[in-house]
């Protein structure tokens, strides 16, 4: 199995994230990957992808994944039936910070319990 064969599913991520300005190339049995991630959520989706693959600290790629906004940690369009402390679970784990994303969008949510499909909530960095 090639390396890159063996990373395909970090490929196939990468292009489903839309990875701009991406290349892989293999060289000696390492597969090099270089892209830009949206944010820094999105590059961590591509390592945790890398590291369940390879463990901890795989020796057969090299990956350069770049951020090109990390003034926020994500953006996320709201969806029919989600709520603020699902949406916190998703992006850090704890459903608690729920209230730190409130915070960060307290120009458009009145009320945390208050969200509607379609609004785009900054998801902050912590």
């Amino acid at each position: 199995m090639t390396t890159k064969a063996k990373y395909q599913a970090v490929l196939e991520l990468g292009e489903a994230l839309n990875i701009q300005n991406g290349n892989v190339t293999e060289e000696n049995g390492v597969l090099k990957v270089i892209g830009t991630a949206k944010n820094p959520y999105e590059k961590n989706i591509l390592w945790d992808k890398i590291k369940e693959i390879g463990g901890e600290n795989p020796s057969d790629i090299m990956a350069n994944i770049s951020v090109a906004d990390d003034s926020v940690y994500a953006r996320h369009i709201v969806k029919s039936g989600e709520t603020l402390g699902g949406i916190a679970k998703k992006y850090f784990g704890n459903p608690a910070k729920y209230q730190d994303i409130f915070k960060a969008n307290s120009d458009i949510l009145k009320n945390p319990d208050l969200i509607h499909p379609d609004q785009e909530l900054i998801i902050p960095n912590l």
